[in-house]
């Protein structure tokens, strides 16, 4: 378990929320496959609703106007950024764009989103009243965020050059095109897989759980459909859709 009581230093994946066309809903299957106690935000915020997990957020679900023209319901992934402005800056200047500009949420904390120059979303967030994920790394929270991309090339330089990640091969999977990313510091924010074949270029959200085929189970019952289950050397590993579409993995991690 971690507990999360402060900033994270930039570049680290710090928090998650899903648009939805219906908060209700998505709300009941989530807790029923984590546990999470869902509850509205303030009014303000609109239809904005936080996932606990003991009290503490861990994710949170919203109801857009609409979810996009054409485009399927997804995780987004917040970066943690000490200067959302600055960070900003440095993603289009590094051939990114801007899909949503700077902006204060209140007393909350400053955002944008942004795309890479693959197409992959991703959001900046700068804490203050709320940090992002209290918990993560434990059953029912966020544990990995990996960019699946036909172009991991591209994507390497950009985020190498937006947040001075190191890039590293990684010996435990000779026969994949996957990369390390690594904050200056070393820690480990994440990956970035190659797959030539990938409809779109986007961050995959996994969440840590306690038995993997039990979630599925959970999942299956509450709405939500398997794309594959497999053991590999890091743990056992699913990837489902939520009842929208949306895709999203679980892991129980190799001890």
């Amino acid at each position: 378990m971690t507990a999360v009581t402060a900033n994270q230093p930039d570049g680290t994946p710090t928090w998650v929320d899903l648009g939805v066309p219906d908060v209700e809903r998505a709300a009941a299957f989530y807790r029923a496959v984590f546990g999470w106690e869902v509850i509205p935000g303030p009014a303000e915020t609109g239809y904005y609703s936080m996932c606990l997990l003991r009290g503490k957020a861990v994710a949170a679900l919203a109801q857009p106007p609409t979810v996009g023209e054409g485009q399927a319901p997804q995780w987004t992934m917040y970066f943690a950024a000490a200067d959302t402005d600055g960070t900003a800056k440095r993603i289009v200047d590094a051939g990114g764009e801007l899909l949503m500009p700077p902006m204060d949420v209140m007393g909350f904390g400053r955002m944008a989103l942004a795309a890479d120059p693959t197409g992959a979303r991703f959001g900046l967030w700068e804490g203050r009243d709320h940090l992002g994920c209290e918990l993560v790394n434990e059953p029912g929270a966020l544990v990995r965020n990996d960019l699946v991309t036909t172009a991991p090339d591209i994507a390497r330089a950009f985020y190498h050059e937006v947040f001075d990640y190191t890039v590293e091969g990684n010996p435990d999977m000779p026969g994949a095109d996957f990369t390390f990313l690594r904050r200056p510091d070393g820690h480990e924010i994440g990956g970035i897989m190659g797959v030539p074949d990938a409809p779109v270029s986007m961050w995959n959200t996994t969440f840590e759980v306690a038995d993997t085929d039990a979630t599925v189970r959970a999942a299956t019952e509450a709405g939500g459909t398997v794309v594959h289950v497999e053991d590999m050397q890091y743990g056992r590993i699913a990837a489902l859709h939520d009842p929208f579409g949306t895709e999203f993995s679980v892991i129980t991690r190799a001890v």
